[in-house]
């Protein structure tokens, strides 16, 4: 992968698009190298070489096509002459959903849907190598940037607490154990920000 990591940030699943992708142009070109050796003998040996770079660059281009799951985001990355990369931080991808032809299931490959925040709309990436393993691990990267977000909340609220409160140690405890409860409400949708707001206001005030 070209795209430098963040800090503290860790590469989940590299994927490609499937192999059978590369089997039209090999096909492509064995069909061109057997007729132009059988017709033009030396000369179509000459075309063969030549014809091979078709091959050569579409694998190119399939090696350098790749989807990157890390801690904080999905990166897309493209190109070998040229360069192409998107990424999509996990807190903005709403859905990701995949499906699979009886084909695909066969042989390992799938459409994968990641849909994003509105500014970012919706994409499909097709041929996935092993599509179901690239919607999990999205999934799961979520769940664990969810979690650390809410833990990086309470300790913050924690740390702003014993800066500024007189109370004895236990009490902040409590407290922050509170806010970290109010916080996970939050991000499950139990409660509305407003609820969170004064709920969190209470607890700070005592």
């Amino acid at each position: 992968m070209r795209t430098s990591l963040k800090k503290d940030e860790k590469i989940l699943l590299i994927t490609r698009q499937h192999w059978i992708k590369l089997l039209l142009p090999i096909f492509i070109w064995l069909l061109v190298a057997a007729l132009s050796i059988w017709l033009l003998q030396t000369t179509g040996l000459i075309i063969t070489l030549a014809a091979a770079l078709y091959p050569m660059i579409e694998y190119l281009s399939w090696k350098n096509n790749l989807w990157c799951i890390t801690s904080v985001r999905v990166v897309d990355e493209s190109g070998f002459f040229t360069r192409y990369s998107k990424e999509s931080p996990l807190d903005k991808i709403n859905n990701v959903e995949y499906d699979q032809s009886i084909w695909g299931r066969l042989f390992g490959y799938g459409n994968v849907d990641i849909q994003t925040a509105a500014e970012m709309g919706e994409t499909t990436y097709e041929l996935i190598h092993h599509p179901k393993l690239l919607k999990d691990t999205i999934t799961h990267a979520q769940e664990e940037y969810k979690k650390t977000a809410i833990n990086n909340q309470a300790i913050q609220l924690a740390q702003a607490i014993a800066a500024t409160s007189a109370a004895p140690a236990y009490t902040q405890n409590i407290i922050a154990d509170e806010l970290h409860k109010l916080f996970e409400l939050l991000q499950k949708g139990a409660i509305t920000q407003e609820e969170y707001n004064q709920q969190k206001n209470r607890l700070l005030q005592r």
